[in-house]
Order: C-alpha cells, then sequence, then structure tokens
C-alpha cells in the first residue's frame, strides 16, 4: 500500500510518499531515512473505496489526559500511574492501548515514542507536545494544557452539535412525510383518478404518474433509488470530492466567512498550545498546517517560508488572508510583548465565542424556515391530491 508521511527535517517540513505494508512499516522507512514523522495517511489511491464512516476510535484521548494529570499530581511515578489506568480499564482495546504504553516503558522508553509507537490513538501534536515537556520536565503542565485545549473544542463542538439537533429533526421528520404521502398515498390515490385524464392540472397529473409508476413499478423505483444512493455515497465520500463540496460551500458569503473564522479559531488556538509547550514556531506551524483546508495548507506553506526568511508572523499571515483585523492586531501586540503562544490562545477563545453566536443566530434563523419550507412541501402535496376532486366537483355541478 501507498503512505503519505508528513516529515520533519530539522526545521523544514514536507510530504514524503512510501510503499508499505502498514503505517508502522511506512514510519520505519521513514525514521531510517532520518526524518521525524508528524503525521501518516494512506494515500488517496491506495483503495477506491471510502473508509467506513461508522468506524470510530474507542480510545478516550481527553480522559486518558485527565486521569493521568490527577494521577502524577497526586504523587504517583508516570510508570505506576500508566499501570493503574491500565488496571482499572474496562474496554479492552483501552486496555491494550494502555498496556502497550506500559511495556514500551518498562523497556525504557520515554513517554513521546511510547506514544509514537502507536499513531493511530495518539496525535502527531499530542507526542510533539509531550516530547516538548520531556525536554522541560513540565509534563504535567503539558498535560495540563492538553485538557484545557481540549476542554474548548469540546465546548464548541457540543454548542454547534446542540444548535443542530432540532433543524435535524425538523428535517428527518418532514421528509419521512413526504415520503410517506409520495410512496403510500400517492399511489392509491392514482388508481381512483386514472379516469380523470388529460382533464386534470398539469401538476396533478405529473404526481399522479409518479404514483401509477409507483404502483405498477416499485421495486425497480426502490432498487435505482439505492443504487443511486450509493453511486453518490462512492462519489462524494472521495477526499477530491469533498474538497470541491467544501470550496463551494465556502463560497456563500455569510456561511463560508463563518467556516474560515472557526477553521481559524482552532487553527490558532492549537498554535498556541504548542508554542506554550515549548515547541518552535516555525516547527508548530508546520505541525498544525493538516488542521487547515487544502487551500489554505498551501497558504500557510508560503506563510512559514517567509517567516523562515525572517518575516513577521502578522505582517505574513495578514498578507496572505490568514487573519481577521482584530486578530492582526492581537498578533502584533504578542509580538511586541512576547507573549505570542498566550495571545493565540485568547484569539482562538475570541473567535470560538463568535463561531458561538453565529451558531445561535443561525439555528434560530434556520428552525422557522424550516418549518415553513416543509409545511408548504406537504402542503403542496395534499392540495395536488385533492386538486382533481374539486375539479370532478366543478364537472358535476
Amino acid at each position: 500500500m501507498k503512505f503519505e508521511l508528513k516529515v520533519m527535517q530539522g526545521t523544514q517540513v514536507s510530504w514524503l510518499s512510501l510503499e508499505a505494508a502498514d503505517q508502522q512499516s511506512a514510519r520505519q522507512q521513514a525514521q531510517a531515512q532520518g526524518y521525524g514523522i508528524l503525521q501518516v495517511r494512506q494515500a488517496d489511491g491506495a483503495g477506491w473505496l471510502p473508509k467506513w464512516p461508522f468506524k470510530q476510535q474507542s480510545f478516550n484521548l481527553s480522559l486518558f489526559s485527565q486521569e493521568l494529570l490527577a494521577l502524577l499530581e497526586s504523587g504517583l511515578s508516570l510508570i505506576e500511574a500508566i499501570e493503574g489506568l491500565a488496571e482499572k480499564e474496562q474496554h479492552e482495546q483501552s486496555r491494550h492501548v494502555l498496556t502497550r504504553l506500559s511495556a514500551a516503558l518498562y523497556e525504557g522508553l520515554p513517554l513521546s515514542q511510547a506514544l509514537a509507537l502507536q499513531p493511530q490513538v495518539f496525535s502527531a501534536l499530542y507526542v510533539a507536545l509531550i516530547r516538548a515537556s520531556e525536554r522541560t520536565g513540565d509534563m504535567a503542565q503539558a498535560l495540563r494544557r492538553h485538557v484545557a485545549y481540549q476542554a474548548q473544542v469540546d465546548a464548541i463542538r457540543k454548542k454547534i452539535i446542540s444548535a443542530s439537533i432540532y433543524p435535524v429533526l425538523l428535517i428527518v421528520v418532514g421528509g419521512m412525510v413526504v415520503l410517506f404521502l409520495l410512496g403510500y398515498v400517492v399511489p392509491r390515490f392514482s388508481t381512483i383518478y386514472e379516469s380523470g385524464g388529460d382533464n386534470l392540472p398539469w401538476a396533478s397529473r405529473m404526481l399522479l404518474r409518479w404514483g401509477q409508476l409507483l404502483q405498477g413499478h416499485g421495486e425497480w423505483v426502490l432498487l435505482g433509488t439505492v443504487g443511486i444512493s450509493v453511486l453518490l455515497w462512492l462519489i462524494f465520500s472521495r477526499p477530491a470530492s469533498k474538497i470541491w463540496v467544501m470550496q463551494r460551500v465556502w463560497s456563500i458569503p455569510s456561511l463560508g466567512e463563518a467556516l474560515r473564522i472557526y477553521q481559524l479559531a482552532r487553527f490558532y488556538r492549537t498554535l498556541g498550545m504548542l508554542l506554550q509547550g515549548g515547541i518552535p514556531l516555525l516547527t508548530a506551524l508546520g505541525m498544525v498546517q493538516s488542521l487547515l483546508p487544502q487551500e489554505l495548507q498551501q497558504v500557510l506553506q508560503r506563510v512559514i517560508s517567509e517567516v523562515r526568511e525572517g518575516k513577521q508572523l502578522s505582517s505574513s499571515m495578514e498578507a496572505h488572508g490568514l487573519t481577521t483585523s482584530i486578530a492582526n492586531r492581537m498578533l502584533r501586540v504578542g509580538e511586541r510583548t512576547g507573549q505570542m503562544d498566550e495571545m493565540l490562545g485568547r484569539i482562538g477563545v475570541f473567535y470560538d465565542e463568535d463561531t458561538a453566536r453565529r451558531v445561535e443566530w443561525l439555528s434560530k434563523l434556520l428552525e422557522p424556515a424550516l418549518m415553513v419550507l416543509i409545511g408548504l412541501i406537504v402542503g403542496l402535496v395534499v392540495v395536488l391530491m385533492y386538486m382533481p376532486i374539486f375539479e370532478l366537483a366543478g364537472a358535476i355541478e
């Protein structure tokens, strides 16, 4: 299989393509060539089938960080803390992860290298944060930063999810009502109005022909619908299709700007956390590059090149559109005071709150709009079904 690796050599971050049996073999090949590994992913052409979307990683990294921090602050050694977490763990897969960590620590490996042996569980950002804390001897503080960072990420995610529940519920219920009308009620009405012929209104004729089609060839319609759905899923689950869709979404004026601010907030927050952990600016910029959409990753690469040449971060990011007016002012303050890490975190918090306000406003606007739209669709179907009755009543009179 072909793998793509984001690697680091000195302060230079780049992508490397390798053929290997699995991710671990690809990592070993790159490490043998003298590269540091930041990210490993399977190449897009490695398989034509998309990844199954419901397979989720069961290891709770946030909970692991919280519990490990509590045990270390209680005075336990690192190995004792990991062993204690493994003993109390009920989930088999999570226990296996912790057991492997413990075994690697007994072999004399530092925690960062032990974590790096399981890249499918521990991200490159997390490993880098722990590695930096090992150099400064402040692992508890690094874990505390990660817990706070994850709490902020989870908080904004929960706000978005909670604001989306009611609109999604409206769409699902309304869609089921429309499907019931079109798939069950309309076919039965079509048999009643078969003799109406061309005297019916055009819209009613189209609706009743749809009912007659379902009545006579329902299994073929169902098979065709399933086939088209699977085909669309295969097409739009490809990375290139996702990028195309996101580009179209980003082109929507208001929504695109909200998505851009959300992505930049996550970028600033993560970059600030890495700088607080003692990771150099250029290295941290390369590590957080994958958090941005594809088009912004290319822009950030130009920013990294300019910063490497000596240009200020705020000026370069402003020139390439990776800041807003407020964020750029705060970046300049951070550069003047030497508190860039703290200022990046504040920018992330500021725009998290802005995103939460936008989500709340959008949900309040979307809920009544969806109710009106679904009511109009259901009402239109019902009126079109009863239109022949009105026509027949008029003919009898």
